[in-house]
């Protein structure tokens, strides 16, 4: 049973007398606890609610279009309260925010709703049998995981969860199903690294097509892990082992099925210090939201808008100053795409500002993890131009708030110039820089 807290105005819910706090029990039947219940049951064209209202139950039938919605609104997109995470992973990255941050940013999901709604990674161990059922039931594919280890004994190690390794199974029960898995394995040096790697690829792969592509990504280490796991960052010659082995695997895969499945992140390129690979060894990007082909696909789009700003626009740019703000890890990318467009466009300056770390500790090195509390100390003293544009990505989901807790209008604020967050799309920022449209 969910509460309706809101009905839209002249929607088939409202033409139906459906109202405000009223309590939707049932969809032809059906039970209706959260969203999955909520979107699964609705899909039918002819639908008859089963509501409570002053304690008394009604009925009432809607006919409708297949996938129409009938204008209900509920307190939560989840209709009901977030699963929380209940291992306790070495790597965690929760677990390493320094004190004094919002509440919310140490509140840890693992709910496999937000993996359908959101594109959320789950590690299973929060689900029932009876959750794998329903989501075969309902079909919901692609269901994101996080692998971290197909070796039991390790992945309960690692994630100090006695059950973390027996939920392994749900897997080969997806799979069986036709359902698609994306995975995830975060890799930490010296325990799930090596031939633990090489396990964790082949038992995936014996999986395809059903695993549709692993992402493989370092564990990010901040400066605050006293008394946790001791771990330690991959150094340069690991990374390019990583690469490496996780190439050799892919191109073996490649060979016989058509596609590699298996992709390093390209943290594990800037370590190395190995050039990014070429569009087509990422197909179509499967991995991207992990990291995965990012500056590849970030610089050929770039690249796309440089050729149009030559075909079409060049000569009308206006004179303008734009400072950039950036993690290390893109720095030297951002610097060397931003002079191309000077040398087109000689009215144009750009500022690239590379960013330390210094809120969560300089070996983090991604634009997504950068603070207002950082950006605004290091560019206090330096021109800023017309705008200063930012990684998009550095702000809480939905919200214009940095992780510190600093406003995008409080930056602006205190350095003075109109802040613009950018999004991870090469042609947009080429747009964002020029102000107007190619």
């Amino acid at each position: 049973m969910v509460k309706i807290t809101s009905v839209e105005p002249a929607s088939r819910a409202e033409k139906h007398g459906i109202i405000a706090g009223d309590i939707l029990v049932a969809i032809n039947d059906n039970e209706i606890n959260d969203v999955l219940d909520y979107r699964f049951y609705l899909t039918e064209c002819s639908v008859k609610l089963t509501l409570l209202r002053d304690g008394k139950e009604t009925e009432t039938s809607i006919k409708k279009g297949e996938y129409d919605d009938i204008g209900l609104e509920f307190e939560t997109p989840l209709m009901d309260e977030k699963h929380s995470c209940k291992n306790k992973c070495i790597f965690c990255f929760i677990d390493q925010n320094p004190e004094g941050l919002r509440e919310s940013l140490y509140f840890k999901d693992d709910d496999s709703r937000l993996s359908f709604i959101h594109g959320n990674y789950v590690t299973l161990t929060n689900m029932t049998k009876k959750d794998v059922d329903r989501i075969i039931k309902m079909r919901i594919s692609p269901i994101n995981v996080s692998v971290h280890t197909t070796n039991p004994e390790l992945r309960v190690k690692m994630m100090k969860n006695k059950h973390s390794g027996e939920v392994l199974s749900y897997l080969n029960d997806f799979a069986d199903a036709g359902l698609n898995i994306s995975a995830q394995i975060v890799l930490c040096r010296g325990i799930n690294d090596g031939e633990e790697l090489l396990r964790s690829m082949r038992d995936l792969a014996a999986l395809y097509p059903a695993v549709t592509s692993v992402a493989v990504v370092p564990a990010g280490l901040t400066k605050f892990r006293d008394k946790l796991y001791p771990l330690t960052d991959f150094t340069a010659e690991e990374a390019a082992d990583v690469i490496d082995m996780i190439n050799a695997f892919g191109d073996s895969h490649k060979a016989s099925f058509g596609t590699r499945l298996v992709y390093a992140a390209d943290e594990f390129y800037l370590k190395a210090g190995r050039e990014i690979p070429d569009a087509d060894y990422y197909e179509d990007y499967p991995q991207l939201e992990n990291g995965v082909g990012m500056i590849r696909s970030f610089s050929d789009e770039f690249g796309m808008a440089l050729r149009d700003v030559v075909d079409f626009a060049s000569g009308d740019i206006e004179e303008r100053t734009v400072s950039i703000v950036t993690g290390t890890a893109s720095h030297p990318m951002l610097g060397a795409l931003s002079d191309r467009l000077m040398a087109i466009c000689p009215k144009l300056t750009i500022n690239i500002y590379e960013i330390i770390n210094n809120f969560f500790g300089t070996s983090i090195t991604v634009s997504g993890l950068l603070t207002g509390k950082d950006i605004c100390e290091q560019l206090s003293d330096k021109p800023l131009g017309d705008e200063l544009l930012i990684p998009a990505n550095s702000l809480r989901h939905g919200e214009d708030v940095f992780l510190c807790g600093m406003t995008v209008g409080e930056m602006s604020q205190r350095l003075g110039v109109p802040v613009t967050p950018s999004g991870s799309d090469g042609y947009e920022l080429v747009e964002a820089i020029l102000g107007r449209s190619i």
